[in-house]
């Protein structure tokens, strides 16, 4: 029985194995069969979530789990019971419970402090930790490796981006380039996190904050929503500052093999264009759906561990 808080919770053979099972569902060549029959899983969700909610549901359907569904209103935590007497409560009656609160990781840790129930980050505010490993399976299933990859982000350093920095770093010979709108970067937490992956590991991170002299020859252009589920930007003004960031076929000209990702949803003709979201070098929608194969992965390492070998799926 374990929990994913943080991808800094997982040791790199943990992380490896979750990936490479992530992309083993995805390809076909790993069988899921039914590990988690006669268990329960709780998926609460206080924001909204369309792609990471559908993937832990189906995940854990396929899996043979039984699920519980809540919604931000479903409990009595909005009526004054404690966050603490709520998890208590949950860990006497779930075997898993996967949960978005947008807020500090704090309470999710507080509720993982028992040995019956894994917990799963399914988004906070400094880290999507899910995400990550499944913007990790789509680049293992699509490009049959990740070490060596080279990655241009766009975009606010949020959530998505913090689970990419302390992901992608941890695989050697990576490049993660990230282009952030002025005081909308990594938080210093985050940066030094991944910075001292990227020093055991012998990968490299960077962190610019305009576009001049962007990288070429990247495998991968990345950008997210510029309004973050459960944010608000202090500066009335801040579509200005991003607009420079947004990604647009002219980077492309630079790079002109590197795929598209995005972890949607996606407002085109905001910080990406339509053209590229829907043109031939985004794979933004297979990235969608290897959310469910990750979330598969996460579930059974949750619960029974995960074994991964040659026959999961590409290296």
């Amino acid at each position: 029985m374990r929990h994913l808080i943080s991808l800094d919770d997982l040791t790199d053979a943990d992380l490896r194995a979750i990936v490479s099972r992530g992309a083993g569902f995805s390809s076909g060549t790993a069988i899921p069969g039914r590990p988690l029959a006669g268990t329960v899983a709780g998926v609460y969700f206080r924001k909204t979530s369309t792609r990471t909610r559908t993937a832990f549901s189906a995940g854990a359907l396929r899996l043979g789990a039984q699920i519980i569904a809540y919604g931000g209103a479903d409990l009595q935590i909005n009526t004054g019971e404690t966050s603490e007497d709520t998890g208590r409560v949950f860990s006497r009656m779930l075997d898993a419970l996967v949960a978005r609160t947008a807020a500090d990781p704090a309470e999710l840790r507080a509720w993982a402090a028992q040995d019956r129930m894994s917990v799963v980050n399914a988004m906070s505010a400094d880290e999507h930790p899910t995400q990550g490993l499944t913007d990790l399976t789509t680049l293992l299933r699509h490009f049959g490796r990740i070490e060596g990859l080279r990655v241009l982000y766009l975009g606010e350093g949020n959530n998505t981006a913090a689970a990419l920095a302390l992901g992608l770093t941890r695989f050697p010979g990576t490049e993660l380039e990230l282009r952030t709108p002025k005081g909308y970067g990594l938080t210093d937490d985050i940066r030094w996190r991944a910075a001292a992956h990227a020093a055991a590991h012998g990968s490299v991170l960077h962190e610019r904050h305009d576009m001049a002299d962007l990288p070429a020859d990247v495998d991968v252009v990345y950008t997210t929503r510029w309004q973050t589920t459960g944010t608000s930007k202090p500066d009335p003004d801040w579509r200005r500052v991003f607009a420079p960031f947004q990604v647009t076929d002219a980077l492309w000209e630079g790079s002109p093999k590197a795929v598209f990702l995005h972890d949607l949803p996606a407002h085109r003709g905001e910080e990406v264009t339509a053209g590229v979201l829907d043109g031939p070098h985004s794979i933004a929608f297979d990235q969608a759906e290897n959310k469910m194969h990750s979330a598969m992965a996460v579930l059974e390492w949750c619960r029974v561990g995960v074994v991964a070998d040659e026959a999961d799926g590409p290296r």
